[in-house]
């Protein structure tokens, strides 16, 4: 019998779809942050170089640029790849690229070898249906690190108001709510940028609904201390809901214009 030939195997083509790509500097600068402050001490104790993933970076490569400066803050050897489906958008990309900074054509199936510490899906799942959510969460835990986060969420155009879920390889664990606290009428401003898993969930009868308004009513009871600044009121609001919600963070984080909630507390309500 004949030896049988093996033929080249085509590229398999990128999961995902394209999508709107809208950027601008700066706009995630307060999840970088936050992530460079809370996931920095899991990264220093990565025994190699922690590699970290933004997903579907858009347009320009200002996010990937702006998160590898800030992880470095807190670890050094931080290396960064920024992954877009649409190839025009890296080969723009990559005249960005220096020492700890890549681009590569790519999806959900994260064209990087090994295991990953940060997978950042900022403004991705946004235009996928509901019930997609959860198998893309699953796929990219999947290449988590031990310690690894997946940190996936929404935010505006300029980054004054930003919701993400943060995953590890056992699934979602907190739901965090940032804003420029001077954008602020109220905290339910928020719900237009809940993430895909959450945005159809806000109605009576579920529990980020609950949160929202516990909170428009902690934001009232606290108006007393908006003579202190929108900070201040911020910060009594946030102490008053903690008494109901249970909360991940404090003081310093809400400072920052934040708070952190545990995710079991925010799930949506299965259904049947």
């Amino acid at each position: 019998m004949a030896p049988r030939t093996t033929r080249p195997t085509a590229t398999a083509r990128p999961v995902g779809t394209v999508t709107r790509g809208t950027t601008n500097p700066n706009r995630l600068r307060r999840q970088d942050r936050w992530i460079a402050a809370t996931h920095g001490p899991a990264l220093r104790r990565s025994p190699e170089p922690p590699l970290a993933v933004d997903l579907g970076y858009g347009a320009a490569p200002w996010t990937p640029v702006e998160l590898l400066a800030r992880l470095r803050t807190a670890d050094p050897r931080t290396q960064v790849v920024g992954i877009e489906i649409e190839p025009a958008r890296v080969a723009a990309a990559k005249p960005y690229e220096r020492d700890g900074l890549t681009f590569r054509h790519g999806g959900f199936e994260l064209p990087v070898p090994g295991r990953v510490a940060l997978i950042r899906a900022a403004n991705v799942l946004r235009q996928y249906d509901e019930e997609q959510v959860a198998a893309v969460w699953l796929r990219l835990c999947d290449r988590l690190t031990p310690e690894g986060l997946l940190v996936e969420g929404t935010c505006d155009e300029i980054g004054r108001r930003h919701v993400w879920v943060t995953l590890d390889r056992s699934g979602p664990r907190t739901v965090t709510f940032a804003t420029r606290l001077g954008s602020l009428d109220r905290p339910s401003d928020l719900a237009e940028r809940l993430p895909k898993a959450l945005i159809h969930r806000n109605v009576p009868g579920e529990p980020v609904h609950a949160f929202l308004r516990d909170f428009d009513r902690a934001w009232a009871a606290a108006a007393p201390y908006a003579s202190y600044g929108a900070r201040q009121r911020w910060i009594r609001s946030v102490r008053d809901l903690a008494a109901d919600w249970p909360l991940t963070d404090g003081p310093r984080r809400w400072r920052q214009g934040e708070v952190t909630v545990r995710w079991e507390a925010l799930a949506p309500r299965r259904v049947g």
